[in-house]
């Protein structure tokens, strides 16, 4: 049975977390869709099998009260809020509900004191359902620690950030982590129609929507059960008929706000996945996701920049034109803005997904950089310093220099490099492209150094 708490706080839920021998109250009738379709029990919830189907040991736990502390780790729509209500309404134990945006130190210590206090002397667990945990600072989560570690908490966290830059080392190895995907159109067209079935303010607007709007709006919710159960309930709302077709679907859905977060792992997911789809040559890859960075608000200087950065990392010398394209993309952006700009960015990612590549300045870069850091920092050799002085030109400075315009075919006999790094070949062109003609050109260039004497390894 469970007892109220001493300090009874409100959950998610809309109630305090107070002992009741009933399952959590029915939402309330002008409660939004969503809500009033929120499952009660496992058998209800779609698309996440692979975590809640029969016999899996994380549906087996629940339905037998037998849960541990949880990180649930999804994004938003696809089904963390409504597994905690799912718990609650399975388990024995005292359930407290708080949101990291809400609560604070105090809070949080105030619902483990009264925990610990349960535990020792009704000997009854707590079951601590923290919302966006991934909001709570390092010591807010380190004050959850002890707690979990001793079995006075068993918590269920929910975030839809990666758990393994927002929530502490220590709290997660003592946790299970359940990624919870984004339902498939299948799985949110069943939740649609099951509203439709099942809700009576739905049913009492007496409005038909076609087959068509349905999988439009299923397939537009990029897998977020609660805005397609919002837009289909605005969608009903707003229609000016006894029929809702695709058309007036899509204006209820208006424009989509996608998934993005311009500081966080999404940010970090695109700008990768479009590197890799330019390296690999896929130009569709390449602006599908050149779009979705820029139609989800992205910074198109930062993308920008990056197309720059890709031009001399993966391009390079194989076609040198490749960092002009993005240069001039970059000015044409700063110049017009977006939206006319996208276009000019995605003819540089198509020129650089076309374009032949070579990563070879920068391998022969980072092998100089590291040389430059990690061994002794050698001398200039003499005959490459400059002596504007007399006293300089008397130490030797610039002594068996040789001016490369005087030589025939314009290469002198000289290194240019410390002697204790002569033998270093930083930059070793590939056959791709036109650094084909460059490998062959200072090649050259070498084998004429050390035939009149230079012996220089550097080309």
């Amino acid at each position: 049975m469970r007892h109220r708490a001493e300090s009874p706080v409100r959950d998610l839920f809309g109630e305090e977390s107070v002992a009741a021998e009933s399952n959590a109250p029915l939402p309330a009738a002008d409660a939004p869709l969503a809500e009033r379709m929120r499952p009660r029990e496992i058998a209800e919830m779609f698309g996440q099998d692979e975590v809640l189907g029969p016999g899996r040991p994380l549906r087996r736990a629940i339905e037998r009260d037998e849960l541990r502390s949880l990180i649930l780790w999804g994004p938003p729509g696809s089904g963390k809020t409504t597994l905690a209500h799912v718990i609650r309404n399975r388990t024995k134990a005292w359930f407290e509900a708080l949101s990291a945006l809400h609560s604070g130190v105090k809070e949080v210590r105030e619902v483990l004191r009264a925990a610990s206090e349960r535990r020792r002397k009704l000997g009854q667990r707590t079951v601590l359902f923290i919302d966006e945990i991934h909001r709570f600072n390092k010591a807010q989560q380190d004050a959850l620690l002890a707690h979990v570690e001793s079995g006075d908490v068993v918590l269920v966290g929910a975030t839809t950030e990666n758990p393994s830059f927002e929530v502490n080392s220590a709290l997660l190895s003592r946790s299970r982590l359940v990624v919870l995907k984004p339902l498939d159109a299948d799985a949110v067209l069943a939740v649609l129609r099951r509203a439709l079935e099942r809700d009576d303010a739905l049913r009492a607007a007496g409005v038909a929507v076609a087959d068509e709007a349905l999988l439009f709006l299923a397939r537009a919710s990029d897998g977020d059960a609660r805005t397609a159960l919002n837009v289909l309930e605005l969608a009903i709302a707003t229609s000016e008929g006894p029929a809702l077709d695709e058309a007036g679907m899509r204006d209820a859905f208006a424009r989509k706000a996608l998934l993005y977060d311009r500081a966080g792992e999404e940010h970090f997911n695109l700008i990768s996945a479009l590197h890799k789809a330019l390296r690999n040559s896929d130009a569709d890859a390449a602006l599908y996701w050149l779009a979705r960075m820029l139609e989800a608000g992205e910074d198109p200087l930062y993308v920008a920049r990056r197309l720059v950065r890709f031009a001399s990392e993966d391009v390079g010398l194989a076609e040198p034109g490749a960092l002009v394209q993005c240069i001039a993309a970059q000015q044409a952006v700063h110049f017009v803005g977006l939206p006319e700009g996208a276009l000019a960015l995605a003819q540089a990612a198509v020129y650089l997904a076309a374009a032949p590549k070579s990563n070879a300045l920068y391998v022969g870069y980072g092998e100089a950089a590291r040389d430059a850091l990690e061994t002794r920092a050698e001398p200039v050799p003499l005959h490459l310093r400059n002596a504007p002085t007399s006293l300089m030109k008397g130490l030797g400075y610039g002594a068996g220099y040789r001016y490369a315009h005087d030589e025939p075919e314009g290469v002198a006999a000289m290194s240019g490099l410390p002697e204790a790094l002569r033998a270093r070949r930083y930059y070793r062109p590939t056959e791709r492209g036109r650094e084909k003609d460059y490998a062959a050109r200072l090649e050259a260039a070498r084998l004429l150094r050390e035939r009149r004497g230079g012996t220089g390894g550097g080309t």
